[in-house]
């Protein structure tokens, strides 16, 4: 019986994790300094509670120190430096473990080969999806624009004018259960704002809002709430949709639908990044 090799099982991994829409982070070994386990270009895949899927950067002394790492960078959406040093080393340069200098996260190597390791954690992250719903002038602005924006786009609109809410949760249905961050813009305009607006917040979405007035938004949440809906789901709802550019026009209201989500985007994960 023929085993796998180490180097199919990492690309395996890898192609498993794209193929289910996963977050995952690879951690390279970028330089070594004395008697180290892992050598220079020795790599790991990281999944977001830390865990080390596949690969090898070195044994316990190192592991935790890159999960760690590797949690925060998938967390953060952004890389990592670690440089992981014998405590002797740390304490003659002035640093202590966890400390952050330059971009570069410090690290207490105990390891008995009192080698040091520096190692670079990228996180891989799945496209962004945007949900559209409508097939209004705002919601065909919208879909084209988000184009220029590295968005996945779906938009939704068979079923919206005559309503149950269940075909409009049919044609999300694809987009749910997915990794990675996931917008919805409720822009029927008036053909199925209600069954919209609850396929939207039955999703989990990290951000759903409603192009329309503010009074008929209320109207809206009036309804929502006779149904039993609770207060913090509708307060999800940014509305009306978009940052406030005075934006008349259905191109300019998807430009300011779309500098809110970029605003979302780049705000997850970092402190006080709601929208």
């Amino acid at each position: 019986m023929t085993s796998t090799r180490p180097d199919q099982r990492f690309d395996q991994t890898l192609a498993s994790l794209r193929a289910k829409g996963e977050p995952y982070a690879i951690a390279t070994v970028v330089r070594t300094v004395d008697a180290t386990s892992a050598k220079p270009g020795a790599k790991a895949i990281i999944l977001p509670d830390g865990t080390i899927a596949e690969g090898w950067i070195g044994g316990g002394c190192a592991r935790s120190a890159v999960g760690k790492a590797g949690a925060a960078a998938i967390r953060d959406r952004a890389p990592q430096f670690i440089s992981l040093r014998p405590e002797d080393l740390l304490a003659a340069e002035g640093v202590a473990p966890g400390e952050e200098r330059h971009g570069i996260r410090f690290a207490r190597n105990g390891c008995p080969s009192r080698g040091s390791m520096d190692i670079f954690i990228e996180p891989v992250l799945p496209q962004p999806r945007l949900v559209v719903f409508g097939a209004g002038p705002v919601a065909l602005a919208l879909a084209d624009l988000a184009g220029r924006f590295d968005l996945h786009r779906t938009l939704a609109a068979p079923g919206l004018a005559e309503g149950p809410a269940d075909q409009v949760q049919d044609a999300f249905a694809l987009e749910t259960g997915l990794a990675g961050q996931r917008f919805i813009v409720v822009a029927t305009q008036g053909k199925g704002d209600e069954a919209g607006l609850r396929a939207a917040l039955s999703s989990g979405a990290d951000y759903i809002a409603f192009v329309g007035s503010r009074r008929k938004f209320a109207t809206l949440a009036e309804r929502l709430r006779a149904s039993g809906m609770a207060e913090e789901e509708i307060a999800r709802v940014k509305a009306p949709a978009g940052l406030d550019i005075k934006a008349i026009t259905p191109e300019e209201i998807a430009l300011s639908i779309l500098a809110e989500i970029t605003l979302a985007r780049r705000s997850a994960g970092r402190e006080g990044g709601d929208v």
